[in-house]
């Protein structure tokens, strides 16, 4: 996403293409600033969606215009007592960070939050940071559909009883079933996916090396690799955003593919079931619909990442879609 300099509100793109963006806040910014431009560069090759503003007004207009999706915050030591003040409480806001050119006297105020990541005076370790805190939005904003007990029994005893399955489990099983179906060009796709992401204002580079790479590396390494793919793949499916989905549709055809393949020649290794886990961040809401489905059925719009060892964070396998 362009940066853009404000005092007040400026509209948001109606659709983000991944599940967070960064908000600069400082009232020096200048985009026709050299030291500014470059330090955009540096967010952009982490964070694709970075806005620039100049007031902390106008970064809570930018955070009142975001629908769905999490915020990373990114502060003048000037502007960031009053700033985090008015901003710590909202949920939107995920992580943030203060930069400056004197840490020692921002640290102490600082520690009484906490969401913030620390006081920085270089972008460096700021950007090292939001790629793991981008990751983890991603990774816990896997979308999720409760299906209660009754609702599975009255569905599978009448097909009339199907409607009272809740929407956007149905849209998922009718999307997928769709998807798999569908044998386009790859070469095609991938040139449909570039004018998509263009208009996302997908960091070029990561556009570049998917066209010139995407048949020497396998479905699982990209969707394992720290590019736009793995983000823009999950803000669609959690969203449901039918143009994002059906420009990604030859990717999640490839991955399930090669997944279904791996199963098979790994059957037989593993006869006997075993167990895989995953940490999984979720709303008070999602939690609360988990323990009204208890018996009834938990559905991931998404490919799964879980580990064989319960106290790992990162996920090493891939479960099919």
């Amino acid at each position: 996403m362009s940066g853009r300099k404000s005092t007040a509100a400026m509209p948001l793109r109606c659709r983000m293409a991944q599940n967070y963006l960064v908000i600069w806040v400082d009232g020096n910014n200048d985009e026709n600033n050299d030291d500014c431009r470059n330090t955009l560069a540096k967010l952009r090759t982490v964070v694709s969606d970075v806005n620039v503003c100049t007031t902390p007004e106008g970064c809570i207009e930018f955070l009142n215009e975001i629908v769905d999706g999490k915020a990373f915050i990114i502060s003048s030591g000037a502007l960031g007592q009053t700033l985090v003040n008015d901003i710590h409480s909202m949920p939107k806001v995920d992580a943030i960070y203060i930069f400056c050119g004197n840490k020692a006297r921002h640290k102490s105020w600082s520690q009484n939050w906490p969401k913030i990541r620390g006081v920085f005076t270089s972008i460096k370790p700021i950007c090292e940071s939001l790629k793991k805190v981008a990751r983890e939005c991603d990774h816990d904003s896997i979308p999720m559909s409760f299906v209660p007990k009754r609702c599975t029994l009255d569905a599978a005893s009448n097909e009339q009883n199907l409607n009272q399955l809740p929407p956007t489990y149905m849209y998922s099983v009718i999307f997928k079933d769709i998807v798999l179906e569908i044998n386009d060009d790859d070469a095609k796709s991938i040139k449909a996916l570039e004018i998509y992401c263009k208009k996302k204002e997908i960091p070029e580079a990561e556009i570049n090396d998917l066209k010139r790479r995407y048949h020497q590396k396998s479905p699982v390494w990209w969707y394992t690799c720290e590019i736009f793919l793995y983000g823009m793949l999950n803000c669609g499916l959690r969203s449901l955003d039918m143009e994002a989905m059906s420009k990604l549709g030859f990717f999640i055809r490839s991955l399930h593919l090669q997944l279904k393949q791996l199963h098979q020649e790994q059957l037989a290794n593993f006869r006997k079931p075993f167990t895989v886990y995953r940490g999984q961040g979720m709303t008070k809401e999602d939690f609360q619909n988990l323990l009204d489905s208890k018996g009834g059925l938990l559905s991931f719009n998404n490919f799964l990442s879980t580990s064989k060892k319960s106290f790992i964070n990162h996920a090493t396998f891939l479960t099919a879609y």
